[in-house]
């Protein structure tokens, strides 16, 4: 198990099963976390046991969501069939994407800030996988996905419900409000060959079960949705693809809203007003 994570003074943390060490003592040419995404899809992220520093227990650190947010951030809807039964929708043949912007990208903990009542009065917030790239590239084959994702991480998306309802045309501005994207504090990267389609996602409000399915549910598995977006856009480190919820959670202010994503790992955010 590697994963990868960044403190506010913008430090990469390497760690591993003992904890965290600094990035550049595992690999004195590797400091910054976009170094650390490419080294990560390359498969050339150093062995943590090797560095020259102590390991320190994640809970003795404070870390920053691992994503800068500057990158694309490419949100997918109706990626689960259960999630598009319950919006009387039917899942499309391709993938119904869209951009977010990078305003709207908090850290750990949020909070989600409702907009105010006159803009957007029902929000719902969903657990998702992020897909994170980790090396420019366009125009992939599924069979060459492996080789430029960085890794995985978990996250919270919330929706202006009412919004969207009044026309899907406003998808975009339901999704811009600031804060209405949470971001991990962990970059999971799997090993070479490494399956994720049993891992489950959770969506959970007030320590309750919202809605939870595998991977394997999914309409648009993350190896076909990389390279579906690849001969859209050019894809660069740092960009995310968000692969869509099992189902959300409708919140109101003094809720707590958690993302959980076996082996991947999770981020909360407290909802406020």
């Amino acid at each position: 198990m590697t994963r990868l994570a960044r403190t506010p003074d913008g430090r990469a943390w390497l760690g591993g099963e003992a904890g965290f060490v600094p990035l550049s003592s595992a690999d004195s040419g590797l400091s910054r976390i976009d170094d650390a995404f490419r080294a990560a899809a390359g498969g050339t992220l150093p062995d943590p046991d090797g560095a020259t520093a102590d390991p320190v227990p994640a809970d003795h650190l404070a870390f920053d969501r691992v994503l800068p947010g500057d990158g694309k951030l490419w949100g997918i809807g109706l990626n689960y069939a259960d999630h598009a039964s319950d919006l009387d929708e039917q899942s499309p043949d391709e993938p119904a994407s869209f951009l977010q912007p990078a305003t709207s990208v908090v850290g750990p903990g949020g909070p989600i800030r409702l907009p105010d009542p006159a803009l957007a009065d029902r929000i719902t917030v969903e657990a998702e996988l992020g897909v994170v790239i980790g090396r420019t590239c366009s125009d992939l084959d599924e069979g060459e996905v492996d080789d430029v994702v960085a890794g995985f991480v978990p996250l919270l998306d919330a929706t202006a419900e009412d919004v969207l309802e009044r026309n899907p045309r406003f998808l975009t501005r339901a999704k811009a409000f600031d804060s209405f994207l949470v971001y991990g504090p962990e970059l999971y990267v799997p090993d070479a060959g490494e399956e994720i389609e049993d891992i489950e996602v959770r969506t959970e409000r007030n320590g309750e079960t919202v809605a939870a399915a595998p991977i394997a549910d999914m309409h648009f598995p993350p190896r076909e949705l990389v390279a579906f977006h690849s001969r859209v856009a050019t894809l660069e480190p740092g960009d995310v693809i968000n692969t869509g919820t099992p189902g959300a959670g409708v919140v109101s202010a003094g809720d707590s809203v958690r993302a959980s994503v076996d082996r991947v790992g999770s981020v909360s955010a407290d909802v406020v007003r």
